[in-house]
């Protein structure tokens, strides 16, 4: 009785165990019927759909008269999709042939169990389209963009160029990566158990949405003009290197930016001709692509020599330790502390005021204004006036002044620093703080980008940009103005001098480190019309051969430009300002 009892229980229990067991599975797929029905479909359409991305066509970069310097250039992606290909023998063939690639890659990417596996990108449309006729199944042909620069190696380390992702890089295409880049879109097709695309489904797409238009300041025809006349002088001179920056000195937007030697933006990669690439090391061969890249306006840094003396002549004219009257005498040379400083001419200038001290570039009296002014003041002057921050160029990678704590500067240090020695800026921090002397006593912001536009026009963004006044008083900027009027048609800057024109500047010649190298570097820096600066120019020559003084070969650069560019600009020569003689000269 007792094992019936027992048995009746446990049958009891069993059924109770089951009969719960079985509600459980009917609750659970009642959930996953009515209440989880959503999530689980989605599931099942991710099983049988493949993803393709549409990339987006990335904005363009225009110059002030609206010439496209930066575009897209449409290109293929060529795909295989395993499990659609019906003829691998054939497919692998089709794409050698048309690729021009070795047949052990192709294979091995055909071969490959894989949803969808890349061949090649960046093929050109026209091989894409070849390839899309022979209509091999799991053959795949995605047309997306490729950046292309219209006119190859203008103005390269300014605009920069592209990764194989279509992401900047360098210069203005990383810097205005976030308008550029535009939104990729999608393809979505639907697919079979075993992944093959279901003909007769509509595929779902999400279109890609473009990029924006930058707008710069650059002028194609400037930046052009400026280039040659850079690989002219770089050649005649046998130079390393040479830099041209134009800009307007009275709002800080750059209308050339030239670093010869340029490299070709549709081939960033490729080194220069004279170098070896295949003994290079993968580090090596990145540290000379790193150096051909550089901008030299922005990233690198040198002693600006005499051109500095603008800001030594702004600093102690604003203190008033020096008049334009005061009187000097050069013999050739000063003696600081135990320290015998040389002037450029080694028989010295004799008696001469502070003007002619300017026009005749002399160390001396440059020496003795300084250290009047003395070290706080100058340190503070030169502070004040911008020359310790960046400019805050649109452009990354700006360096910064290197310069000594002021507790290490003594009588000797402030003496080579009044003439440019010492110390180092980069050439776009001496442009910008001499177009704040020039232009009123504004220091104002260096930069290209002007605005962004969408593909219709319609503006998206106007850029604006830090401007600090009364950096300079603006009696001192106008006396700045004439004194460096004087230099160009009076003094040592007078191989910058064009008729007709009214043309301010200073020359400069600096030697590199270590001095021992004999190397030096030849610069001008020059604007027009002296009286109402409009427009900037600096020259800037890095160890040129033979004969290497900044009045003797970069004042005919900046010469040359102005003389091309002037009349392009809207400045017509005043005959006013040409005299007999030299109107007859000039005809003859």
């Amino acid at each position: 009785m007792r094992n019936k009892t027992y048995n009746k229980k446990k049958i009891l229990v069993v059924f109770l165990c089951a009969l719960a067991v079985i509600l459980f599975l009917i609750g659970r797929l009642v959930y996953l019927m009515i209440f989880d029905a959503e999530y689980y479909q989605k599931k099942a359409e991710a099983l049988h759909e493949r993803e393709r991305e549409i990339k987006a066509a990335r904005g363009e970069i225009v110059d002030a008269n609206g010439t496209v310097l930066a575009t897209n250039k449409t290109v293929c992606t060529i795909s295989v999709i395993h499990s659609q290909i019906t003829d691998a023998e054939k497919v692998i063939q089709v794409l050698c042939d048309e690729l021009g690639m070795d047949e052990a890659v192709v294979r091995k990417r055909v071969e490959k169990v894989s949803s969808m596996e890349r061949v090649r990108t960046n093929v050109e449309k026209e091989v894409g389209d070849r390839i899309r006729e022979y209509e091999l199944d799991g053959v795949k042909v995605d047309e997306d963009f490729k950046r292309y620069y219209p006119y190859n190696e203008l103005a390269s380390k300014v605009l920069g160029f592209t990764g194989g992702d279509n992401q900047g890089i360098i210069g203005l295409e990383v810097k205005y990566e976030e308008y550029l880049k535009g939104k990729n879109g999608t393809i979505l097709t639907t697919t079979d158990a075993r992944g093959i695309e279901l003909d007769g489904i509509a595929e779902d797409r999400v279109e890609a949405v473009p990029g924006n238009t930058l707008h710069i300041s650059l002028d194609y025809n400037i930046q052009k003009y400026a280039q040659q006349a850079a690989e002219k002088v770089m050649k005649e001179k046998q130079a390393d290197k040479v830099s041209v920056l134009i800009m307007n000195p009275q709002n800080g937007e750059i209308i050339s930016m030239v670093n010869v030697p340029e490299f070709n933006l549709n081939e960033p990669f490729v080194l220069g001709t004279e170098t070896d690439s295949g003994a290079l090391t993968d580090e090596k061969k990145q540290d000379l692509l790193n150096q051909m890249w550089r901008n030299g306006c922005i990233n690198d840094t040198y002693e600006p020599g005499s051109t500095f003396k603008i800001i030594t002549s702004t600093l102690c004219l604003e203190e008033g330790v020096v008049s334009l009257e005061d009187s000097f005498s050069c013999p050739g040379y000063r003696v600081v502390d135990d320290r015998r400083i040389r002037c450029h001419k080694v028989s010295g200038h004799g008696a001469e005021n502070f003007v002619q001290g300017v026009q005749n570039s002399c160390n001396p009296v440059f020496i003795d204004i300084g250290l009047r002014l003395g070290v706080d003041k100058f340190y503070k002057g030169f502070r004040d006036i911008g020359l310790m921050d960046k400019t805050g160029v649109d452009l990354p990678g700006e360096a910064g002044t290197i310069m000594h704590k002021k507790s290490n500067i003594g009588q000797v240090e402030l003496a080579t620093m009044t003439f440019g020695q010492s110390f180092q800026i980069t050439p776009i921090q001496l442009a910008t703080t001499v177009s704040s002397i020039i232009n009123g006593g504004r220091r104002i912001t260096p930069h290209f980008g002007v605005k962004v536009t969408d593909r219709k026009g319609r503006e998206v963004e106007v850029f604006e940009y830090p401007v600090e006044k009364d950096v300079v008083s603006e009696e001192t900027s106008a006396v700045m103005r004439t004194i460096l009027e004087s230099v160009v048609s009076e003094g040592s800057g007078k191989n910058a001098h064009i008729l007709g024109y009214k043309i301010g500047g200073k020359t400069a010649t600096s030697q590199t480190l270590p001095r021992s190298a004999n190397k030096y570097i030849s610069s001008f820096i020059g604007f027009a019309p002296a009286d109402d600066p409009q427009v900037l120019a600096m020259v800037v020559i890095h160890n040129p051969q033979g004969i290497y003084y900044g009045g003797t070969i970069a004042a005919p650069v900046v010469r040359d430009i102005f003389a091309n560019i002037l009349p392009y600009m809207g400045f017509e020569k005043d005959e006013s300002l040409i005299s007999e003689d030299e109107l007859k000269k000039e005809e003859n």
